[in-house]
């Protein structure tokens, strides 16, 4: 057999073990294609980055928009109502903010006349003046029982004397009635309906609640609403 050499296989195992080169355009193109990706990765994120923001955006112009036609619709409604009696002028401002169904409700009757010719069918001293084409569905014994709890309840702002408003079980417009109170009734919280206040006319209230009235509170001489003009300002 044939020997071989000692330096024949030092440099046999040099060979062996040396590392494979790479070359300087496999390196290139790897660079690169690391960049396109990183790349189109930011890309991405900010299109859908910038479209959330968008949607945002869109979204909450809408709320204000909606917001502000709101607002403009209740600034362009009339917000003061005389109210002209048989005893006199009533001058009442409307809750168009706290009370809206039912002051639109009003502001569409008072168009068609609804309340021109209402009588005060109903007077109870120290209590509320009520005008209407129809007698009241509340018992006229609950009427005056709840007046003599009035004095043991708390009272809130909008059920002090002088207020505007109408009986909430009158569902439609045809029985939409009118009620002024002449003293405090929070006792009538889950059957009143307050939408306004009477800014003049005081006077002119505790006169239709002076009139003589028959044992079921029916004023004996006829006292009624001869029309109502809207105004956007006093």
């Amino acid at each position: 057999m044939a020997r071989i050499k000692p330096q024949a296989l030092l440099n046999q195992s040099k060979k062996k073990k040396g590392p494979s080169r790479i070359s300087i355009s496999t390196i290139v193109v790897c660079n690169l294609v690391v960049a396109v990706v990183v790349l189109s990765l930011v890309t991405t994120y900010r299109h859908w980055s910038q479209r959330s923001r968008n949607t945002l955006e869109t979204q909450s112009q809408r709320f204000e928009d909606t917001n502000a036609v709101s607002q403009q619709k209740n600034y362009d409604l009339p917000g003061y109502a005389d109210i002209s009696t048989s005893k006199g002028l009533i001058t009442v401002e409307l809750f168009k903010d706290a009370s809206p169904e039912a002051v639109d409700k009003f502001l569409d009757l008072c168009q068609k006349d609804h309340f021109k010719g209402m009588p005060f069918h109903r007077v109870i001293k120290n209590y509320l003046v009520q005008a209407g084409h129809s007698s009241s569905s509340i018992p006229i014994e609950e009427w005056t029982a709840n007046g003599k709890l009035r004095g043991r309840l708390d009272t809130s702002p909008k059920h002090e004397a002088f207020m505007l408003g109408t009986p909430k079980n009158k569902g439609n417009n045809k029985d939409f009635e009118l009620l002024i109170t002449t003293a405090p009734i929070p006792d009538l919280n889950d059957q009143l309906i307050v939408f306004g206040r009477v800014l003049k006319g005081e006077d002119v209230v505790q006169e239709i609640e002076e009139v003589d009235t028959d044992e079921h509170f029916q004023p004996k001489s006829q006292i009624g609403i001869i029309s109502i003009v809207l105004k956007r300002e006093l």
